[in-house]
């Protein structure tokens, strides 16, 4: 019998579902404190996702290797204790190589642990599925919440520094020698200009998607 009748959704369907279908900022809207806390520069985007990609892979395959063992009152502690096993691995890699990005993120990357997008798929896909649809399932969500938190990150940086992966690249989008009526739109670097993105953003993703589905 195929495993979509025994388990649900192919490997494929789960890995693409997560990446614009099922995207955890703009479809699930998980995810939302990290992806207004580091979305001002791209380093800071890039590092945050490719953390939680890392900790929802590893948290994935480990729970669906025991998910035959796993009782369910004790399935959220389960989940939460073997995210926090893999954040703390993160977290301490990032220390060791990345010493300043690790500063800069601060707390936000302990508080993976707690991260909805990371418990939702313990909970949905690799507490049911087999080891390799759950491995796909979180490449999936993981990869689409990185480009979630580097679309942001694009325009957030782009605006408020004219650069963008300015600090590891030093690429320039908007010449340093701009019209004289050009400044740096200083509010994309603080807190409010993460929430005026997101909700761009949102509003177009949306808009973008009843169109392909009123075209269909």
């Amino acid at each position: 019998m195929s495993e979509r009748k025994n388990d649900g959704p192919t490997p494929m369907e789960r890995f693409l579902g997560g990446l614009i279908p099922e995207n955890p900022v703009y479809r699930q809207i998980l995810g939302i404190c990290p992806s207004l806390a580091v979305t001002n520069t791209m380093e800071g985007a890039l590092t945050m996702g490719v953390a939680a990609l890392f900790v929802l892979l590893c948290s994935n395959i480990l729970i669906s290797l025991i998910r035959p063992l796993l009782k369910p009152h004790l399935r959220i502690l389960v989940f939460t204790l073997t995210i926090a096993t893999f954040v703390t691995i993160a977290d301490r890699v990032l220390a060791a190589y990345l010493y300043d990005m690790s500063k800069q993120l601060g707390p936000y990357i302990p508080l993976i642990i707690v991260n909805c997008v990371i418990i939702a798929r313990c909970e949905i896909c690799a507490s049911k599925q087999r080891v390799f649809t759950a491995a796909a399932d979180a490449l999936g969500q993981g990869l689409g919440f990185t480009l979630g938190l580097m679309t942001i990150a694009t325009v957030r940086e782009i605006l408020g520094f004219g650069t963008w992966f300015g600090k590891w690249l030093g690429w320039r989008v908007i010449p340093a020698t701009a019209p004289a009526h050009w400044s740096n739109w200083v509010i994309m670097i603080l807190p409010p200009g993460a929430f005026l993105t997101l909700g761009l953003l949102l509003g177009v993703f949306n808009a973008l998607t009843a169109k392909k589905e009123k075209a269909a």
